[in-house]
């Protein structure tokens, strides 16, 4: 029996008490099938090749903006596992599509080839029984290899869908990128308009599931004044005296619990020597919500703060040589979204969980996920793995004791098959 595409299923209504959801019903129909059952047979066969895959891919840099040479491999590695369209795109993106015996629209799954280290960075992993630690490991590097694994498992179990999947390694998820490699995908890429469900592979822990896109705002501004000597020219006007005015009004902005909304004055620069007025400092802010309504409010009133903290500065002392301005530059722009409890990909999520017996912990993040959650398009961010600590640091890690791994890609695989309608 072919089981109903993503959108055709119905599962707006409840269902009774006691009786099976629409979304366990297609999840357990899929679980008990042959195709899938060899499927995860191929994950727990092939997780040693997940191990090294995750050694290999780690240890090639992806500083920001410098992935070049991790893309060219994965998309060599896409190649080697049978996909077809393999590709990397303007942007960096590597992409290899997995054809569906419909066509049409597609479900992509992805992770990000970036991250956070400079290069020069020591990426050489380091195992120690059963963790592997090295930067960027976790973030996002065993995500890149669940994916393979994903395919692997796909081939091996002779599993088809109904959509076409199309299997993404991104560029630019990581700060200063920005998402610039899924805003490619979705705004100028070739699959433009195609994609009907996204997945995102990035995060760890057998519960966490992220339905909500934490978006953020970023700002560098820029102070400049006259400048001149710490003594001799005492009473002119200092653009530190701007900034710290700027700091300072930034943290009595009042901003709610929940949604979550934050904000922070994160690194500064400037000046010439502890005997100079300085004639340009500069301050980096990053503001961020659940919500979008939230992040727009802060992001106003920060907006308003920065003038009226240099007319302030400009009104405190001497502009005789001239006055303090300030330029406002944005640096980071992430959108925030959700995608409702009630959407068909979570509650066919939440169904694969179950079938593992497990409960879902929905959860807010940012992730390459926030671009197709503001666009609307059904989106949610799947656990690469089921441990990990210290992301973003030299000493990260992740855990790779296979029974929890496995059952992480198998609820994985189980939510992708029931999205792209598995025959």
């Amino acid at each position: 029996m072919r089981l109903a595409s993503f959108f055709a299923l119905s599962l707006v209504l409840a269902a009774p008490a006691g009786a099976q959801s629409p979304a366990d019903a297609v999840v357990g129909h899929i679980v008990a099938g042959q195709a899938f059952k060899r499927a995860a047979a191929a994950l727990d066969a092939g997780h040693d090749q997940w191990v090294k895959d995750t050694i290999t891919l780690t240890e090639i840099p992806a500083p920001p903006f410098k992935e070049a040479a991790r893309a060219k491999a994965f998309a060599d590695m896409f190649r080697a596992r049978g996909l077809t369209d393999v590709e990397i795109d303007a942007e960096g993106n590597v992409l290899g599509l997995r054809k569906g015996t419909a066509g049409g629209p597609v479900v992509v799954v992805s992770a990000h080839l970036d991250t956070v280290f400079p290069e020069g960075t020591n990426v050489k992993v380091r195992r120690e029984g059963e963790k592997l630690h090295a930067p960027g490991v976790g973030d996002d590097s065993a995500g890149l290899a669940t994916l393979l694994a994903l395919v692997d498992a796909m081939t091996a179990g002779g599993v088809r869908t109904r959509s076409d999947i199309l299997f993404v390694g991104t560029v630019g998820e990581e700060g200063p990128g920005d998402l610039r490699g899924v805003r490619h995908l979705f705004n100028q890429g070739k699959y433009k308009g195609r994609i009907r469900a996204f997945f995102s592979i990035d995060g760890g822990g057998l519960e966490n599931v992220t339905t909500g896109g934490v978006g953020s705002k970023r700002y560098r501004v820029t102070y400049k004044g006259p400048g001149g000597h710490s003594y001799g020219a005492f009473g002119l006007v200092n653009p530190m005296g701007a900034l710290g005015q700027t700091v300072t009004d930034l943290y009595k902005v009042q901003v709610p619990a929940k949604p979550k909304t934050t904000y922070s004055a994160s690194v500064v620069g400037g000046g010439t020597s502890v005997n100079s007025i300085p004639e340009q400092v500069w301050l980096e802010v990053d503001m961020r919500s659940e919500s979008a309504d939230e992040l727009a409010k802060v992001e106003r009133q920060f907006l308003d703060i920065v003038p009226r903290a240099v007319a302030a500065e400009n009104a405190a002392r001497s502009t005789r040589e001239g006055k303090v301005t300030a330029d406002l530059k944005k640096i980071g722009d992430r959108p925030a979204g959700q995608t409702v409890p009630s959407a068909e990909i979570v509650r066919l999520t939440e169904a694969a969980y179950r079938a593992e017996g497990i409960s879902v912990r929905r959860n807010a993040s940012s992730t390459d996920a926030n671009m197709p959650m503001s666009l609307g398009i059904p989106a949610v961010t799947l656990p690469r793995g089921s441990s990990g600590g210290r992301a973003h640091a030299p000493d990260e890690w992740i855990g790779i004791e296979k029974a929890g791994n496995v059952k992480v890609k198998r609820i994985v695989l189980a939510t992708i098959l029931a999205t792209a309608g598995a025959d």
